[in-house]
């Protein structure tokens, strides 16, 4: 488990883009926090790592996944406005993950037990109106300090 302190929206994003470097086909990334908490700036910084211009990405919170051509694919879902397993269900979210996708799920709480356990844990705290704690599981320690 690594924990960091974000000092801002860049170091939020900065870090997303490390995070983002470290992830692979097939992996699956859960992003908890509240709202404004930073999810879709760190979802930024994942997706400049795989060369998508960041002013491409904004929150799907109305359209639940939006998918990016990159390589390795990256599909961006936000269960925010879920409820329920009857409504995960007509997301089309099981057609849409895949071994060739990197997937960044925020709100992932909102799917129950739907989705499978392990892969990376995102935590995104509140410390102040600019600081975030951003603890991150599923990532080697060793590999991030190499970075």
């Amino acid at each position: 488990m690594v924990t960091l302190l974000s000092r801002s929206p860049d170091e939020t994003e900065h870090i997303g883009f490390l995070v983002g470097r470290m992830l692979t086909a097939g992996m699956i990334v859960k992003m908890y926090g509240d709202l404004g908490a930073g999810k879709t700036t760190l979802v930024k910084g994942i997706a400049r790592a795989l060369s998508i211009p960041v002013e491409y990405v904004v929150s799907p919170s109305y359209t639940i996944i939006t998918e990016y051509d990159s390589t390795p694919r990256l599909l961006h879902i936000d269960l925010y406005r879920i409820e329920g397993r009857s409504d995960l269900e007509s997301t089309g979210i099981w057609d849409a993950l895949s071994n060739d996708a990197i997937a960044v799920i925020e709100w992932p709480e909102h799917a129950g037990n739907e989705l499978a356990e392990g892969g990376v844990v995102i935590r995104i705290e509140h410390r102040s109106e600019n600081e975030r704690l951003i603890t991150i599981e599923g990532i080697d320690e060793e590999h991030w300090h190499n970075l």
